[in-house]
């Protein structure tokens, strides 16, 4: 059959058409593969093609108020196995291993894995020459990745605040937990790339993307205070052998804390040395027990604030016992202190003068200042952790709970609760939230990302209440049960804290957790100070024996690390035949050579410089030193 040729042109037409469209489809298939999916497709194949070399961020700094360091890091290289690359895999391994301290099989068996990359276990942040060595081996597809661990120049100090981080530079235990995404810091890389056999592509260079280090962390914390303090606590444990020691230090008026520590202890670096239960409980914010005579101070403060005792016209006698709905309530001291102001009651930390405190408050009122000052719910310290303590359900408060209460008995309460009561009952009658944390710093820019500020939470008290609360427990270190804490030259107040510990139900036979608070100075305070040592051994186990001088010693430093100067204005301890001769420092600037000859003092004389006369003195004229002491003097030339 004979095809016309119009239907042949017909034909030739729909092919070319056909032919057009397809090559048009084609045409602008490629078109998006080269100008929209070109970037898209051609990451995905440098993907498959690419290996990472992980370089790992410098955790972000932890410094103390002061700018010095208490954590930061080490470098410690890594290494790194892609094992496609590997040309030799025993002996890879062999010279692997014996660099590393591992097995040739267990070397073998990582370097052999099915996998784009390995990290070694025993590679881990290395030693420097290691790495060297390492890397002079020029084995392939071995690599040696920039790592770093963290480093703890301090050891053991500031432990259970600092915390700890892991293998992994993330943070598991206290600040370096509680601000973990702020010192982690991001990851960086670099990146090469491989055909499907792993060998190396030469003609695609290397990417790089720098890591970036986490930021700095600065505390509240002042490690000239907290050096005090851990030398303090060192020295307890010593001579007492005890279960435990607390302490903390902090500003009365802000809430900064100051110093914070706790035995036992641990290195931060080597927490795996110790139980958890020593390194996952820091004391001073977690543990919960009876304060015994230092919550005595809130019931001062509360009985003050509502006016139901004057301290100084108001009587009260101690027969040694008093009686509450059938129970006989003893005090300290066997027979009693007999009669004598609630001043007094308040030196001799009398407990039936502070059961009738609390009765005259009544049950509401004495919770109520009770819980107004924080106790029975956590302060908000940054810090993980924190307890709440325990209090009376007020439905179960007899008369009997109302008494032992008021004079610490009976409830439960946490270090940093007892500090920051206490703060607020001499700074002014001001609550505020301790806080440890004060700023974070980027690393990249150097600008403040954060900064805290104090928190009052609410007033509890006067200011009125707050002098007349200061004034009575500078008289108790000077003249009453805290008489330990005195220090020459400083208006030092504070309370004496005595406390049973239960087991089981049941108090224990001699064995007590032993407690001061003070702060100074007495009369605007700038330092608050609580220890409590747990069951203190070859002692008698009283506050005012074992824990106040503690304190003393710790004040005495701090205030002078601090700059506070010496005061001549101190209430007058009252003195026994154990304590030191004190005397007073002459006024000798001005003085000759031949002058000083004629001063008939009990004190030594350290002579510097060159001159006629004394231009200088320290300690300076008026403050009371030790007999015995040694005064220095500066000479120089006569102005005359």
């Amino acid at each position: 059959m004979r095809v016309s040729n119009v239907t042949v042109r017909k034909r030739l037409a729909f092919v070319l058409v056909a032919g057009l469209v397809i090559f048009l489809i084609i045409d602008i298939r490629l078109g998006v593969v080269q100008f929209y999916l070109g970037n898209k497709l051609t990451g995905l194949a440098k993907d498959s093609w690419s290996r990472d070399i992980p370089f790992e961020p410098k955790r972000g700094e932890i410094l103390d108020r002061n700018g010095v360091k208490l954590a930061t890091n080490i470098s410690a290289p890594t290494v790194y196995i892609i094992p496609r690359q590997v040309v030799n895999a025993g002996e890879t391994a062999e010279k692997l291993a014996a660099i590393l301290d591992m097995s040739k099989e267990k070397a073998y068996k990582w370097i052999t894995k099915k996998e784009m990359s390995v990290r070694l276990p025993e590679g881990r942040k290395i030693s420097h020459e290691k790495a060297k060595e390492i890397k002079a081996l020029g084995l392939k597809g071995v690599y040696i990745a920039e790592d770093s661990k963290r480093h703890y120049p301090f050891g053991e100090y500031l432990s259970h605040v600092l915390g700890f981080a892991g293998s992994d530079n993330q943070g598991l235990m206290g600040i370096e937990l509680s601000y973990d995404k702020e010192l982690r810091g991001q990851r960086g890389y670099v990146k090469f790339y491989s055909d499907a056999k792993g060998s190396r592509m030469e003609n695609i260079a290397d990417d790089y993307k720098a890591p970036v280090d986490g930021d700095q962390l600065k505390l509240t914390i002042d490690s000239k205070i907290q050096t005090i303090v851990e030398r303090e606590l060192d020295n307890a444990e010593a001579q007492y052998n005890p279960d435990g020691v607390i302490a903390i230090a902090m500003n009365p008026k802000n809430g900064e804390v100051l110093a914070m520590s706790s035995r036992p202890t641990f290195d931060p670096a080597k927490f795996q040395d110790v139980p958890p239960e020593v390194y996952n409980r820091n004391l001073p914010v977690w543990s919960g027990y009876e304060p015994g005579s230092t919550f005595k101070i809130i019931t001062l403060a509360a009985a003050l604030e509502e006016k139901k005792v004057n301290l100084l016209h108001d009587h009260f006698y101690d027969s040694g016992h008093v009686k509450v709905a059938g129970a006989t309530l003893h005090c300290w001291k066997s027979g009693g202190h007999g009669s004598q102001t609630f001043l007094e009651v308040v030196e001799n930390s009398c407990n039936p003068g502070f059961v009738e405190l609390g009765t005259r408050l009544g049950k509401d009122k004495l919770f109520q200042y009770i819980s107004d000052f924080g106790f029975g719910k956590k302060t908000g310290i940054d810090l993980q952790g924190e307890g709440t303590g325990i209090m009376f359900n007020m439905d179960k408060v007899g008369p009997v709970e109302q008494a032992t209460t008021s004079f610490g008995q009976g409830v439960s309460v946490t270090p940093i609760q007892q500090v920051a009561a206490v703060s607020a009952a001499v700074n002014g009658g001001i609550l505020y939230t301790p806080y440890i944390a004060s700023e974070l710093v980027d690393s990249q820019s150097g600008e403040t990302i954060m900064k805290k500020t104090p928190e009052a939470k609410r007033r509890v008290i006067s200011e009125e209440t707050s002098k007349q609360v200061r004034n009575a427990l500078e008289s108790v270190v000077a003249k009453g049960s805290g008489k330990g804490a005195f220090v020459e030259s400083y208006r030092v107040g504070g309370k004496t804290g005595t406390a049973q510990k239960a087991e089981n139900g049941r108090y224990l036979e001699n064995n007590h957790i032993v407690s001061f608070i003070g702060f100074a100075p007495a009369d605007d305070p700038e330092l608050v100070v609580y220890i409590a040592v747990d069951n203190p051994k070859d002692t008698v186990q009283f506050g005012g024996v074992v824990a106040a001088p503690i304190v003393g010693n710790i004040m005495e430093d701090a205030l002078r690390a601090m700059g506070v100067k010496p005061r001549k204005d101190q209430i007058e301890k009252e003195k026994n035949w154990l304590d030191p001769v004190m005397i007073e420092v002459p006024d000798v600037v001005g003085m000759t050579i031949k002058d000083l000859q004629t001063q008939q003092v009990e004190l030594n004389i350290d002579v510097a410089g060159k001159g006629e006369k004394v231009v200088k003195q320290s300690p300076e004229a008026g403050v009371k030193v030790k007999e015995g002491s040694t005064i220095r003097l500066y000479l120089g030339e006569s102005q005359e």
